[in-house]
């Protein structure tokens, strides 16, 4: 086996593929009642102050102050199964990570006070984006011919990627007649990545395999965005509402180290979220509810490095994403609401896959509850079963490009990494409501 070069790290940086934010890494966990329902209707049904998330014309329909606070637990189900490239000895298989993901709990807080009969306005702390995945574990280099040799594996597409995003929330509200409301936001969005991709590379005294590092960032930053929407209500029973939130390039410092190259600043665009949700009050125990939004995962064309210099680590081929969701509510008596809900959401990935986290269309069903402790006190309950489908997928190593360079009766086909992944999640989630 011929050995690597020592240029090997920095021609696998230029090329690494950084998913430091990978595909469909939307939450949606802002609220118990809103998991319980499908997020279906959310942006306009109005019964308590979460509906800050969606939609901040919607406070326009309170009138008493209100807060909301809750906890979500994501259990979150990711497989990455049979990792393999072809050669001319045949396949050459890495293995399989059957549980690539942490599970996660996810806060909120919501608090909503009317000023007047025309004014209203807001604060909240959530989340919209946010994802983890691990494969390291089949980062090590698999033996081939017999054992007489070794080949490594695609490390560039291997490792740890974690993204945390907190929006940090201010809204008003104006109720403009009887019929029409508009309102506005501010967020402050901080966010908080870790990315490794690490493995084993034959760069010691005479090819040894030694740990090598492409890639560690470990980087937080402050950006701003903000949301618009409206309300209107064509009576007391039939509401509709419309929001657009819009998100920054998101610019975050730290240590960002690619091959020995310390840069100072990794950008990485967020997508803007658009919905339009309606709610009917069908009889005076069942209501009905349905949202449509779309995700400008398009935007999400590339992430960047400045500082030194300015380069481009990954190219994308996202396409804009809807989801669609309906829901049902039943109140049972004066203790107990009942609520339920399915959801459609779209995955994202175009042309580029990803084995770090993998992406599909996903099926929601939900189901939720609300307690009446008292009249001003309220507790929400919500579960969700996100199923995901099984992906067949393809994405191309550079540090493999490289071996079949240098071991060209391999065969030419070397850089292209197969694999089969699944995600699944289940959210549990519980809120505290009360109105003053």
């Amino acid at each position: 086996m011929k050995y690597f070069n020592k240029t090997l790290i920095a021609v696998s940086v230029a090329l690494v593929s950084t998913q430091s934010m990978a595909a469909g890494f939307q939450l949606n966990s802002q609220s118990a009642t809103g998991i319980g329902r499908a997020f279906a209707g959310d942006a306009v049904i109005a019964d308590n102050a979460s509906v800050l998330s969606r939609n901040p014309a919607a406070m326009a329909l309170f009138d008493e102050k209100q807060l909301s606070m809750g906890l979500t637990y994501a259990d979150v189900e990711v497989e990455v199964k049979d990792v393999y490239i072809n050669s001319n000895i045949g396949e050459i298989h890495y293995g399989s990570v059957p549980d690539a993901a942490e599970a996660k709990i996810i806060p909120n807080f919501y608090y909503v006070s009317p000023v007047n009969d025309k004014f209203a306005y807001g604060v909240a702390m959530f989340s919209n984006f946010g994802t983890g995945t691990d494969t390291g574990d089949l980062s090590k280099p698999k033996s081939i011919l017999g054992g007489a040799a070794q080949i490594p594996a695609p490390v560039d597409l291997l490792g740890k990627t974690e993204v945390t995003t907190i929006n940090f929330n201010l809204s008003a509200s104006y109720r403009i007649n009887d019929h029409f409301s508009v309102g506005a936001g501010l967020d402050v969005i901080y966010g908080q990545g870790t990315l490794t991709r690490s493995g084993e590379l034959p760069l010691g005294p005479d090819g040894a395999y030694v740990p090598v590092d492409l890639v560690d960032v470990d980087a937080d930053g402050v950006a701003f965005g903000g949301i618009v929407g409206a309300v209107y209500e064509i009576n007391a029973n039939h509401r509709l509402g419309v929001s657009y939130r819009f998100s920054p390039e998101f610019t975050a410092e730290g240590d960002v180290k690619f091959g020995g190259v310390d840069f100072q600043e990794i950008n990485i665009p967020i997508p803007d979220i658009f919905q339009v949700a309606g709610f009917h009050q069908l009889t005076e125990k069942f209501a009905l509810h349905y949202t449509a939004q779309m995700t400008t995962w398009g935007d999400f064309h590339e992430i960047t490095v400045n500082d030194p210099g300015e380069a481009q680590l990954k190219k994308y081929a996202w396409d804009d994403s809807w989801l669609f969701s309906v829901g049902g509510t039943y109140t049972l008596n004066d203790s107990w609401t009942l609520r339920a809900g399915y959801m459609f959401d779209q995955g994202v990935v175009g042309e580029v896959s990803s084995i770090s986290i993998p992406d599909s269309d996903r099926q929601w069903y939900t189901m939720g509850a609300t307690y009446n402790l008292s009249k001003h006190t309220s507790l929400d309950f919500g579960i969700a079963f996100i199923r995901g489908e099984e992906t067949q997928l393809t994405e191309h190593s550079s540090v493999l490009d490289l071996v079949g360079q240098q071991m060209p009766t391999l065969g030419n086909d070397l850089g292209t990494v197969h694999a089969t992944t699944l995600s699944n999640a289940t959210y549990y989630s519980m809120q505290y409501n009360y109105r003053f």
